[in-house]
């Protein structure tokens, strides 16, 4: 079946959003979106590209040529079904699955610019696009997983060739047959109506959530009148605050933005506990109700719909449903996965806490009741004098261009043998990207990628990697990769610097990247990152633990001004504080983890309404032992976009499951010898360059030599 592009989107952790130095009126001038076309012109999104790598070609593409481009493709893909279905041989894998599968060229191509832009540069001109456009594509979805003469000529093929087909071409009829079992289509004909039906009203829902959460987490900007307020911080964030500010409108001279997660950067530095309380407030109530923005109302009907699809099905939750194509199987093992993290995770989270309020007391006085609010504020000044080591110190260090070259790229030429080449002459759909040719150890081209790491108000929060074209030796494609940040700028003419978790997120991104890049498959189906999520992770987690290895930090923690490396006592302290009051961050994923699957394992009839939803959060984490006001949940109900709004419903929990076969696998690479290229290449032999071709968990064997993945690493690495 057609997967929507958007499906493969890779989320990740908080990343600051903001404008970029360029105001909303001057980035549409400069980027290519451009609502009016000219008369007889060739549309570009219908023709192959004839760009290095066949990469979209930005300078040529408007807004206004998305819509009849989707009509032609989506007939065309109609057109190549329609053969298939007509073709009045015997099914077979040669002429049903293999012209299925090469079905959606010109829609993925289409698909693969459009999804970019909805996420990364989604202008009002788009927005209006996306209202037809939806519709559209659900319905071509709905038109082809319910078609039963297409159906048919599948499942002949699977009863009578499955067992005699090898490799890719087994896994390709698997995945094909069994995509659309899994929509419905063995149901009876009044349940595939209804399935249609569901299908169309969550594909609505979905687009609501992603007009309205972008919206609201803009609209819950903290403003603030006079710069005495914004005490305790530095002079590069008062003036990233004095820049926000201007760029939203300038209702004060001063606002601070509120980013995806819960909690807030600046939060650790605000010496003004009323202003902290505030940009805090902020955050959680961005969506619920509390102010002008209520996402409960579409959460709860997309909780009831899953609910009602998975009935259908014949399961008992969505999560049952959902979980059944993953690594884990069922919500049995997830539970038990949770259980020993959280029996682990407790006490220690309980010993920080009060270590924390017992810190805050020698200032604040021993009747001093420690809030959310207040927690990263006086765990940074415990840190400071316990550690001797603050962010402020190490800021410089970390120039977001030093980070990328000889940092992320640097770490993939050790280990992977690539190089990356700057290509200016291949445009972009914003002057802030850039764009690199990745070539071989052989000097092979094997790919183009893209970064776009700047926030500003048409891109949604978090940060993501994603395809405008995937790797297939069965089109004679190369891959075509962007990663997607939202990273404060520096004013024009001053290094942008990066926190120690934005630096992180670029070497987890690009671990996506990776797997993209690498794939080495036959089919677009099974190429790079189309695998289980809580696999698709493992990659992107396991790169970060390069971040941090002496030879690739050396290289990219340079001083800004001075160029020299980072001082080997700043260093020893600064590595040495990552686990530093560690246990919030496990405890804020758990929370979000449970509250996923809390909503995901209801039955239709146990659905709370929208006045309930906030009670029943409070209720569902209570439940797990992780109603903590001290720790919330990483993304509330109202502002989880994973689930609501992205492809992680009953699937959050892969961050945890994957980031185990990720220290599983980076204690296999130290023991190996971390940096060697031999073992990289058989990496990415194993694993990178095989997608969805081989059964994950084989894959996960094969190069770390276990049976099982060792849960009880995760706390290690955490330290804890």
């Amino acid at each position: 079946m057609r997967i929507s592009f958007i499906s493969l989107i890779i989320l990740m952790t908080a990343m600051p959003i903001s404008a970029s130095s360029v105001h909303d009126s001057d980035v549409d001038r400069q980027s290519f979106l451009c609502s009016t076309a000219r008369p007889e012109r060739e549309n570009p999104l219908l023709v192959k590209s004839d760009l290095p790598f066949g990469a979209p070609d930005f300078s040529a593409i408007q807004v206004s040529d998305f819509l009849p481009a989707f009509k032609v493709a989506v007939q065309d893909k109609r057109n190549n079904i329609q053969r298939i279905v007509s073709n009045p041989e015997k099914p077979t894998f040669l002429n049903t699955i293999l012209p299925f599968e090469e079905s959606d060229v010109m829609l993925f191509r289409i698909e693969g610019v459009y999804y970019g832009l909805i996420g990364a540069h989604k202008t009002p001109e788009l927005m209006e696009v996306q209202k037809q456009v939806t519709p559209l594509l659900t319905e071509l979805d709905n038109e082809i997983l319910f078609n039963q003469a297409l159906f048919d000529r599948i499942k002949t093929v699977y009863d009578n060739e499955y067992a005699t087909l090898t490799g890719e071409d087994k896994k390709l009829l698997e995945v094909t047959y069994k995509s659309f079992v899994r929509a419905g289509a063995l149901l009876s004909e009044d349940k595939k109506a209804r399935m249609k039906q569901i299908n169309s009203r969550i594909s609505e829902l979905q687009q609501q959530w992603g007009n309205m959460l972008p919206e609201a987490t803009n609209d819950a900007v903290v403003w603030v009148n006079d710069r005495k307020e914004l005490a305790g911080l530095s002079e590069a964030d008062i003036s990233q605050c004095k820049k926000d500010a201007e760029s939203r409108g300038g209702k004060a001279p001063y606002c601070i933005v509120i980013i995806n997660t819960t909690q807030q950067p600046l939060i650790d530095k605000l010496d003004n506990r009323d202003l902290r309380r505030r940009v805090y407030e902020a955050s959680i109530h961005r969506a619920d109700g509390t102010g002008r923005h209520n996402t409960y109302p579409i959460v709860v009907e997309i909780a009831r719909l899953r609910a009602e699809m998975a009935q259908l099905m014949g399961y008992e939750n969505y999560a049952s449903y959902s979980l059944e194509k993953t690594m884990a199987k069922d919500t049995r093992h997830v539970y038990d996965f949770l259980k020993q993290l959280i029996a682990s995770y407790k006490p220690k989270a309980e010993a920080e806490t009060k270590a924390i309020e017992a810190y805050a007391r020698k200032t604040m006085g021993r009747d001093f009741v420690l809030q959310p609010y207040d927690r990263f504020y006086f765990s940074a000044k415990m840190k400071q004098e316990m550690l001797q080591i603050s962010d402020e110190e190490i800021k410089p260090y970390f120039n977001i261009d030093s980070v990328q070259v000889n940092g992320v790229f640097y770490a993939a030429k050790r280990v992977y043998g690539l190089s990356f080449k700057e290509r200016k002459d291949i445009p972009t759909y914003h002057p802030d990207m850039k764009v690199f040719e990745v070539s071989d150890r052989d000097g092979k081209p094997l790919a183009l990628f893209y970064s776009d790491y700047f926030r500003r108000p048409t891109k949604r929060g978090g940060a993501w990697m994603s395809a405008f074209q995937k790797q297939s030796r069965q089109r004679n494609q190369l891959p075509v990769i962007y990663n997607v940040c939202n990273n404060a700028k520096a004013p024009e003419g001053q290094p942008s610097l990066i926190t120690w978790d934005e630096v992180c997120t670029l070497f987890h991104e690009f671990g996506h990247a990776l797997h993209g890049m690498l794939s080495n498959c036959q089919y677009n189906s099974l190429s790079g990152t189309s695998v289980a999520r809580d696999f698709v992770e493992m990659p992107s987690q396991f790169n970060e633990s390069f971040a941090s290895i002496p030879e690739v930090f050396d290289h990219f923690a340079r001083h800004t001004a001075t160029r020299q490396p980072m001082p080997e006592d700043m260093k020893e302290k600064m590595l040495g504080s990552i686990n530093f009051h560690s246990a919030y961050a496990l405890g804020e994923n758990l929370a979000a983890t449970c509250l996923d699957l809390a909503w995901h394992t209801l039955s239709i009839d146990e659905i709370p309404t929208a006045e309930q939803a906030g009670a029943f959060e409070a209720k569902a984490l209570e439940k797990f032992g992780l109603l903590d006001p001290q720790i919330p949940p990483r993304y509330s109900t109202s502002y989880f976009n994973h689930v609501w709004g992205s492809g992680y419903a009953a699937g959050y929990y892969s961050y945890l499951w994957t980031e185990v076969l990720a220290v599983n696998i980076a204690d296999c690479f130290a023991s190996r010898g971390a940096l060697k290229p031999e073992v990289g290449q058989e990496f990415r032999d194993k694993v990178l360059s095989r997608g969805n071709t081989r059964e994950l968990m084989e894959m996960f064997s094969d190069f770390t030599g276990m049976k099982s993945p060792d849960a009880s690493a995760l706390l290690k690495a955490r330290g804890l």
